[in-house]
Parts: C-alpha cells; structure tokens; sequence
C-alpha cells in the first residue's frame, strides 16, 4: 500500500517556547500541546522513563510539524546548534510563501539570521534563514 499523507515532522528542541513563537510568527497555527510519559511512550520511541511536552503545529494547507521538549530522559545533542545545511541529517524545513520580502523582514525582527537567498531563473525566488535552536527554514516564493 502506498503513503497516503505525511502527517507530521518532529524537531526535539530545548526551548520550547522559542520555537513555538518562532514558527507561529512564521504562520504556523498552534494545534494543541501537552505532555505525555509512562512505558508505553518510552515502548514506542525506544526510551525508557520518557516525560515530554509536546506542542502541535499546522500549516494553513494542514502539515504538521511536531516540536518535542524532553524533559526524561534529557535530550542528547548532536553536533554544533548552528551546522552547516551539508551537514547529514534533517537540516530544513521548506514553505511556500507569497512576500518573501516581507516574511524574511518579520522573521528577522524575531531574530531569525538569514543565511542566504536567489532567485531560481524565471520560477522561484529563494531564502534560507536559521532561526532559534538552530532550526533552517527554507522558503520559497513562486514567480510569475
């Protein structure tokens, strides 16, 4: 059978509320958040004594991005917060967005480092910017 949909994306993240406003301010619409614990959530992600906060957020086309705050067992880091989009792993998050100007100027009073941007010939002009944690968000604006 094939995938129907991807529901959602998971970032573990240290501050939780950072990047919660990071990506609400970005246009994300904050679902729900909670905290879950106990063996059969440590059985199913492969840890043992798990407590975590977790906080749901969509997209208006309804994507999902996950943000996790573990709190047991603590949350490992791997590499420097700010590496390099070669480095191996998940490093991006792309949207689609109408203003790439203004969404790169509203992100950046929020604190958000650009890292860079083009334009894709005649199709798609382009920024990638790193926000709290680290986190690389991508976005594209389509010409034409």
């Amino acid at each position: 059978m094939a995938v129907k949909r991807m529901d959602n994306i998971l970032i573990v993240v240290d501050d939780l509320e950072a990047v919660k406003a990071f990506f609400v301010e970005l246009g994300l619409e904050l679902e729900g958040q909670t905290t879950v614990e106990g063996p059969s959530v440590g059985s199913l992600i492969g840890l043992g004594d798990v407590r975590a906060t977790l906080a749901m957020l969509r997209t208006p086309d309804g994507q999902g991005i996950e943000l996790d705050k573990f709190h047991t067992p603590d949350a490992v880091r791997f590499g420097p917060v700010n590496a390099p989009v070669n480095t191996l792993g998940l490093r991006r998050i792309m949207f689609g967005v109408d203003d790439i100007d203004a969404v790169v100027d509203r992100m950046q009073a929020h604190g958000a480092e650009i890292i860079g941007q083009m334009q894709y010939g005649e199709s798609y002009r382009l920024a990638y910017i790193r926000g709290p944690e680290g986190i690389i968000v991508g976005l594209a604006e389509q010409l034409g």
